[in-house]
């Protein structure tokens, strides 16, 4: 072997030893804290410890026993969680003036701020989210930076484009002059046909579910919230396509006929479910929906939005939904109708996610139910309860800590003093500059 040849294989083996003890020693973290919350059984565990080796969880304990080859990160008293779950946020944007958004900024105003919303969320403890609705496909992007390791943010499942009916809730152009024309990606489509292939475009562009308007909305120019927008042909192939795509479908549906209509579609859930009757909550049942009721910013809204300068005729509507919406969810709760956590936020700023708690405990959840929702339930509604919401052995390290017990008081949740995603400190000890 020449001399060249000889120095060149010892830098190569010299490179082989400096990695392989990189990769061999993975530091494995314990951590440990007072009290930790078993979503899976529902119940509260003391003297928790958590190991998480690189971005799972491989033990979980309640006799404070540290392992030797673990390092430890004692949290303290505090309560530890699965990472949060949101089903129903618009990260890519946030509620301000309505003229200045309307007429003075576009989707790439959105676009260049959507990182800070995604931030502030993750560091509420919210580690996965499920964004309905979004311009040019921006939480596809965002989504996808987060996944490469560009920004902090929580794990994104994207819809892209809502899709909807000329005139309807999805229509950006409903109650402005014809003139005024509004151009970039649209979700807008009628007839069986054209929502077929409206379906196919946002799954050939990177979204993980779909997501449409069954009814007219609040934060919209039509006369009516909750009309039904699409037609039960019109809403069965739009179903039938999706989960042809193995794509999940929520609909956004506040009218009681407009609900029905989606759940015999077939729809995986139902936003907002804001007149519910008792054929609607049987059905709901029947077919396994989900609801995924956002009841707390209607106080946002209606404390808010007037000075945002938001039409009159918004706010009426806000008026006629907000408490029935909050009474059709009790409802739906002590009839046993699935429940997931959903806020709609951007609709009030992001990052305040958790205020909803004490909502769904004032009207009609324990404490319990309430956590449930937005870890193990809400899991499952978006498959991936293999994967995330729970701490469990096998799923991704996604953990947050409160302190006191949310048992006790619900509101400490909007107290998250710890944040873990894929085994790395986002917030709180250990967490990097």
């Amino acid at each position: 072997m020449s001399r060249h040849a000889a120095l060149r294989q010892l830098l190569l083996s010299a490179v082989v030893v400096a990695l392989l003890p990189a990769a061999a020693s993975a530091e494995r973290l314990a951590l440990t804290a007072a009290r930790l919350i078993d979503v899976d059984s529902g119940t509260l565990r003391n003297d928790a410890v958590v190991v998480v080796d690189g971005e799972r969880i491989v033990d979980v304990r309640s006799d404070g026993q540290v392992p030797a080859d673990a390092k430890r990160i004692d949290l303290g008293d505090v309560t530890l969680l699965p990472g949060l779950i949101d089903c129903h946020v618009h990260i890519d944007g946030q509620s301000g003036d309505f003229y200045t958004e309307a007429f003075r900024r576009s989707p790439i105003d959105n676009a260049v701020k959507a990182h800070i919303y995604a931030r502030r969320t993750l560091l509420a403890g919210f580690t996965t989210v499920r964004n309905l609705g979004s311009a040019e496909f921006i939480d596809v992007a965002l989504r996808n930076a987060i996944q490469r390791g560009e920004v902090q943010g929580p794990r994104i499942l994207a819809s892209g484009l809502a899709l909807g009916a000329t005139g309807g809730h999805a229509d950006g152009g409903t109650g402005f002059s014809p003139y005024i024309r509004f151009e970039g990606f649209s979700g807008i489509a009628d007839g069986v046909d054209a929502i077929r292939a409206k379906v196919r475009f946002d799954v050939k562009n990177g979204a993980d579910v779909i997501k449409f308007m069954a009814s007219a909305g609040v934060l919209s120019e039509e006369e009516s919230v909750g009309e039904p927008q699409y037609s039960q042909e019109e809403m069965n192939a739009l179903v039938d396509e999706a989960h042809r795509w193995h794509r999940k479908v929520a609909a956004h549906a506040h009218g009681t006929e407009a609900i029905k209509m989606a759940v015999r579609a077939g729809v995986d859930s139902i936003e907002h479910g804001s007149f519910l009757d008792d054929e609607a909550i049987a059905l709901m049942k029947k077919h396994g929906t989900w609801l995924v009721g956002d009841i707390y910013n209607d106080d946002y809204i209606l404390t808010e939005f007037a000075r945002l300068k938001y039409p009159e005729s918004m706010l009426e509507k806000e008026r006629k939904v907000g408490r029935t919406q909050r009474e059709s969810f009790r409802r739906a709760a002590k009839a046993g109708v699935k429940i997931a956590y959903g806020t709609d936020a951007g609709v009030y700023p992001h990052g305040d996610n958790a205020r909803q708690f004490a909502k769904m405990t004032e009207w009609g959840q324990t404490p319990m139910q309430a956590l449930q929702a937005a870890t193990v339930r809400a899991a499952e509604l978006l498959g991936r309860n293999e994967q995330v919401g729970a701490i469990r052995n096998g799923l991704y390290a996604d953990l947050v800590a409160v302190p006191g017990n949310p048992l006790q008081d619900i509101r400490v949740m909007e107290q998250v003093s710890f944040v873990m995603k894929d085994g790395k400190v986002e917030k709180g000890a250990g967490a990097g500059p």
